[in-house]
């Protein structure tokens, strides 16, 4: 895979599974007594602490499941039947419980300050953002694919806060319908994606050659 193709295929993955566009009604669902200055305080400590998940977890994922006894192969797999639920779920418009949990949901309504969680983790960074990028250091090419992975988390992250920090008059700027497509085709996109890590963990470990 060239590095310029990796990069896309780094960014469209993470952004359909961070999913920030979903995440904005949740979010001011949970803050509606906050002011606009305490939103933006917490889009953007939420965003740096998503980040320092996720590049952690680019950066040792791998040395920590090889300990564990997984490889992979077999990351691929599991990754890719979570990501698929995710995406079936955003097919269907409604929310992953492989991203937040109802109950995760409740607490954040009744805490002062969700930048950390549930906001930062596990909706920016969840199970799947989690998986889907210690799988995509996996498949990088070299230092040149590493700094592009870097880069192309920095880019859905910038367009999170982005999208968030807009979020943060209290109105939802972006039409329902729109969300609901948008939404839709993320969906699709990942779900896509999401056999493919399957059918690429299996083929690299030998039991499926097609």
């Amino acid at each position: 895979m060239g590095s310029l193709e990796y990069f896309l295929y780094a960014f469209v993955l993470l952004f359909v599974i961070v999913d920030p566009v979903a995440t904005v009604p949740i979010f001011l669902g949970m803050t509606p007594r906050n002011t606009r200055n305490e939103r933006l305080r917490m889009v953007r400590v939420a965003c740096l602490v998503a980040t320092g998940v996720l590049l952690f977890f680019a950066v040792t994922g791998i040395v920590i499941f090889s300990y564990l006894g997984i490889s992979l192969h077999a990351l691929q797999v599991a990754g890719g039947i979570l990501l698929f639920v995710i995406g079936f779920d955003m097919l269907m418009a409604r929310e992953s419980k492989g991203k937040i949990s109802p109950g995760e949901e409740e607490v954040g309504r009744v805490k002062d300050d969700v930048a950390v969680t549930p906001l930062a983790i596990p909706l920016l960074a969840g199970p799947g953002a989690i998986s889907a990028i210690v799988i995509l250091h996996g498949q990088a090419d070299g230092v040149a694919q590493y700094l592009l992975l870097g880069g192309a988390l920095g880019l859905v992250m910038t367009a999170s806060y982005c999208i968030l920090r807009l979020s943060c008059s209290g109105a939802a700027l972006i039409p329902p319908l729109i969300m609901q497509v948008v939404r839709r085709v993320s969906g699709l996109i990942l779900a896509a994606l999401s056999i493919q890590f399957v059918l690429d963990g299996l083929r690299q470990s030998g039991l499926f050659t097609g």
